[in-house]
């Protein structure tokens, strides 16, 4: 499985932003994912921030350091972030030796099963210093098994907040949860999609980020 997940990723390098978030849809997420990114960075005095599979470089410019296990999706990165640290490495293998601040982590866990997911857990606890930070997204069980219950490889993995919390006893302290894509924006037309930003973006921080398309944790070593 993650040998066709690697095949279907490096022949998809040279295209990836275009296809996935050169779109209306694509921009629609990413903008939440910054929006959110640059909010809890604000004020933080980190000096080591990994990028846990980073692909192309999406969201490097919120990092010092990032690891994809694509060597072509990192040849893109590098191109636009040459003076990013980047290394070829796994959610489960990171091959940097620093001890970061914070690391970071989105649309990679939909990927993994439940094993793979407390392999990561694992490591980026290792990875961190003190009270270091770990973000990460999932896709949200409850809406998952009412809009998309078809299970693959592409987000086939799936969290409740009970969930998380669960996985996380003895090793993490889940400060907070904030939801991703409250809309359907998918069935919308893409005309008006960037009108209802705003509000998904405020709605997802209510308790209404339960019924969000994904979850983005923050989670402190303790």
């Amino acid at each position: 499985m993650k040998t066709s997940i690697l095949e279907y990723y490096s022949n998809l390098a040279e295209s990836y932003d275009e296809n996935r978030f050169g779109n209306s849809y694509g921009k629609y997420i990413d903008h939440q994912e910054r929006a959110f990114l640059a909010s809890f960075f604000k004020d933080k005095k980190y000096t080591k921030v990994l990028d846990l599979g980073c692909g192309t470089g999406r969201l490097l410019n919120f990092a010092t350091h990032g690891t994809d296990f694509s060597e072509n999706m990192l040849k893109v990165a590098h191109q636009k972030h040459p003076e990013k640290k980047l290394a070829v490495g796994e959610i489960s293998g990171i091959p940097f030796h620093d001890e970061f601040d914070c690391i970071f982590c989105f649309h990679v866990i939909m990927h993994q099963n439940q094993e793979e997911t407390k392999e990561f857990l694992n490591e980026c606890y290792q990875k961190l210093n003190k009270n270091g930070t770990l973000i990460f997204d999932y896709p949200v069980k409850s809406r998952k098994k009412s809009v998309s219950p078809q299970e693959d490889w592409h987000a086939g993995n799936s969290f409740s907040i009970a969930d998380i919390t669960e996985l996380s006893k003895g090793q993490w302290n889940v400060k907070s949860t904030t939801g991703i894509l409250f809309f359907p924006i998918h069935r919308l037309p893409k005309a008006i999609r960037k009108f209802f930003l705003p509000l998904d973006i405020f709605l997802c921080r209510t308790f209404l980020k339960n019924w969000a398309s994904y979850h983005i944790s923050v989670l402190e070593k303790v």
